[in-house]
């Protein structure tokens, strides 16, 4: 055998050897980290299959692969809500929408009442996490875009410092007050922050008007141009009438998407080398999450919020955790909601007795970064977007999908395992299985939501581009 080789070998074997100690390491001692800070950072509109790491075709997003290949992935991570308001906020509170009540940004929407949502009127005895880690004794921190996780919704309840001054920001300026606030702290303070940005978002004005993403075709010869009033055009119109796009507007508008998240990844990775200058990387559990997806007329619509189609609730969810060994998948389904139990646990924070009853019997995601081959679980989603439309839905662990609107009586049924894009409605070519997943949909709409599963409400009054009702 070449001498060169027998070197490769052995030094290979040895790193198995190391790599293998350090997984029994953390087998032994459990997935923990009492003495870590928590960064979740919430990359806004992030749908899961655009990640090269999760197999898409492109190379978007190097920064966030890394962080995989270091950490646990979840592939089968799916959001409970297909927008930004009811959708963070269940992250923040481990609750369905309909529980949290920020369903909607407006509470009351009429032509003589406009009122906000807010979780403390909605739903005064919810808590968020940042309570949980503000009352452990951490200094707590929320650097944000604004629009969908404003303070004004209650998404600054628990934080110390929370920034939102700009309307759909970017991670950049997000970053410079996450990093202002981070030099402010005393040495050893402990601290939990939220960082997010709306990069990927049709209504970013980042970019620029001469943006030329790395992924845009230099061939379309399309009407569009990538603008922001042409994505709220076509956000808004699809709300009154039909869409009508080609398959190359559709392409265009995909890889104008994927050329702003090559961009936002590198932004992570800007914001993720400050954090090692600061010696703070190798005490940092980072969890990074998204809200929502993102269509582009694979199902005749577009941005997101008015469906619970994969392309808009089948999102990102990782764990990096300092100490743990990387490298796994973890293939069974679970809930972003319940992330947060998770984080408690590993920091070794006991929660209030109100966020312990509020996330009662939501399975503990450590145990999948334990056992990255446990089976997944059958997970709910919702929307009431805008009052447009109300949508429910239930994604199983064994890959079947059923989602009713409520307010017609629409049904669907798709298998994920032979139809992942969820083209082929199997409703009425099964029966049996639809009525499966009805009954199970009725007993989470009565049991988890508290409401009647029966109820067909109406679609309320509709703001369309001037903000007032049609």
């Amino acid at each position: 055998m070449n001498k060169y080789k027998t070197i490769t070998i052995v030094v290979a074997g040895a790193l198995l050897i190391i790599l293998g100690v350090k997984g029994m390491s953390s087998a032994k001692k459990g997935v923990s980290c009492t003495d870590c800070n928590v960064i979740v950072i919430g990359v806004d509109t992030l749908r899961a299959d655009h990640l090269s790491a999760l197999g898409y075709e492109r190379n978007t997003t190097p920064t966030l692969d890394a962080l995989a290949k270091e950490g646990t992935i979840f592939s089968q991570s799916i959001s409970d809500a297909s927008w930004t308001v009811p959708a963070f906020m269940s992250v923040m509170t481990g609750t369905y929408p309909s529980v949290h009540g920020v369903i909607n940004k407006f509470k009351v929407f009429t032509s003589q009442a406009k009122k906000l949502s807010n979780l403390k009127d909605s739903a005064p005895n919810i808590e968020t996490l940042a309570q949980q880690f503000k009352n452990a004794g951490y200094a707590t921190g929320g650097f944000t875009g604004d629009a969908g996780v404003s303070a004004k919704f209650g998404y600054g309840i628990g934080f110390d410092k929370y920034t939102d001054e700009v309307a759909f920001g970017g991670l950049q300026n997000s970053d410079r007050h996450a990093m202002e606030w981070l030099d402010t702290l005393p040495k050893n303070q402990k601290f939990f922050m939220f960082f997010h940005g709306y990069d990927l978002h049709g209504q970013f004005a980042g970019s620029g008007k001469d943006y030329k993403g790395i992924f845009t075709p230099t061939n379309y010869t399309g009407p569009y141009k990538g603008t922001m009033q042409e994505e709220a055009k076509l956000r808004e119109d699809q709300l009154v009438f039909p869409l009508h796009l080609t398959k190359e507007d559709a392409a265009f508008w995909t890889a104008w998407y994927d050329s702003k998240l090559h961009d936002a990844d590198a932004r992570l990775a800007g914001f993720l080398a400050q954090l090692k200058d600061r010696g703070l990387l190798d005490k940092t559990i980072i969890v990074v999450v998204s809200d929502h997806g993102e269509e582009f007329y694979e199902h005749k619509g577009f941005d997101h919020g008015q469906s619970l189609y994969d392309e808009l609730i089948h999102v990102p969810l990782i764990f990096k955790i300092p100490g743990v060994a990387g490298g796994n998948v973890v293939k069974g389904q679970v809930s972003t909601m319940d992330m947060g139990p998770a984080l408690l646990k590993l920091v070794g924070i006991t929660p209030s007795a109100a966020y312990e009853k509020q996330t009662l019997g939501r399975p503990n995601l450590v145990d999948y970064i334990k056992n990255p081959t446990m089976p997944g679980y059958d997970v709910y989603a919702e929307t009431d977007y805008r009052d447009f439309t109300h949508i429910r839905s239930i994604r199983t662990a064994d890959g079947w999908k059923y989602i009713r609107t409520l307010q017609d009586g629409k049904e669907e049924l798709y298998d994920l395992n032979t139809d992942p894009k969820e083209l082929v409605n199997l409703a009425e070519l099964n029966p049996a299985k639809k009525a499966e997943l009805r009954a199970k949909l009725d007993a989470h709409i009565t049991n988890d939501l508290k409401a009647d599963p029966n109820a067909k409400p109406a679609v309320g009054c509709l703001p369309v581009y001037d903000g007032e009702c049609i």
